[in-house]
């Protein structure tokens, strides 16, 4: 295999990286995204992409893939469902690609991370993978064959914008999710929907990481909050197992490095599973954030 070069778009961060033959990185930088200035956003994976063939030395090639936090519509081909709003309704491909002048093949950045642990990582060698990315928001992707299954609406892996399943009489006050509806996954199961739930149980304004931190010290009131984020977590991964099921689950953002994550899932899972023998194993992402541009890379193979 020759050399790949990737982008994955954040909110924050912008990333390149190329990829040798063993998928090796060969280059990585990151900028910050100018997330309010479209043009800027363009510059911006210019500059990068610049930057790495002269780095590398690498010869312009035919494709460089890129990880976004939204989707192409199939129809119009534009940017839809971004949480860096200024993308939406944005001719993003088309505008890349007569920037870099080659092929830019765009995908999900959870998609993206699905296909980075199916090829190899975390979900080597499975043939269904989903990933969840469990951070500032809440994203589903999924790999067949080691490929991003995109769906006929190119929304197949929407699963933070699926509603908490089997809820409990308090969890039916649900909070606004910035799609416009109401009680989505995301907004109860990423790393800011944790924070906001312990926030509303029991005061203060703790960070997830903080949040974690005290569970881990003794503190009753986070490790409360951290059992009711089991709870959803598991309920909503048994949803996953129900529709879908998958070879293994893969956790990737900044929640899946609570490891106390792990142990504990399959008990919150297997009430909710159809069957009662299920052991999809859950499994944190092996590449960690580096796995947006990895799978976004190999979106050029």
């Amino acid at each position: 295999m020759s050399a790949l070069i990737g982008i994955d778009l954040g909110g924050t961060k912008t990333e390149v990286a190329v990829l040798g033959g063993q998928g090796q990185f060969l280059f990585r930088q990151r900028l910050t995204t100018p997330s309010d200035n479209y043009q800027a956003i363009l510059d911006t994976i210019h500059a990068l992409v610049e930057q790495a063939l002269d780095a590398t030395g690498v010869a312009r090639p035919v494709a460089i893939g890129c990880a976004i936090p939204g989707c192409l519509d199939p129809d119009t081909h534009k940017v839809r469902g971004a949480n860096t709003l200024v993308l939406n309704g944005q001719s993003f491909q088309a505008d890349l690609e007569q920037r870099l002048q080659c092929r830019v093949p765009v995908q999900n950045d959870a998609n993206c991370l699905a296909v980075s642990e199916a090829v190899d990582g975390a979900g080597l060698g499975a043939a269904v993978v989903f990933a969840a990315i469990l951070g500032t928001g809440c994203g589903g992707g999924i790999a067949l064959g080691g490929k991003a299954w995109q769906g006929r609406h190119a929304i197949a892996g929407e699963w933070g914008h699926n509603p908490l399943a089997w809820p409990s009489a308090e969890e039916l006050q649900v909070p606004p999710c910035w799609c416009g509806l109401s009680g989505c996954l995301e907004t109860w199961i990423s790393g800011t929907g944790f924070a906001r739930d312990h926030a509303f149980a029991h005061g203060g304004e703790l960070s997830a990481v903080h949040i974690v931190q005290a569970m881990r010290s003794g503190d009753k009131a986070a490790s409360q909050s951290f059992q009711s984020y089991l709870s959803r977590l598991g309920r909503a991964l048994a949803q996953v197992v129900n529709l879908l099921d998958p070879d293994c689950i893969v956790l990737g953002g900044g929640m899946s490095n609570v490891d106390e994550i792990y142990p504990a899932i399959q008990a919150q899972m297997l009430p909710y599973t159809f069957s009662k023998t299920v052991r999809t194993p859950v499994i944190k992402a092996l590449h960690g954030d580096s796995s947006g541009v990895r799978g976004a890379a190999w979106l050029a193979r």
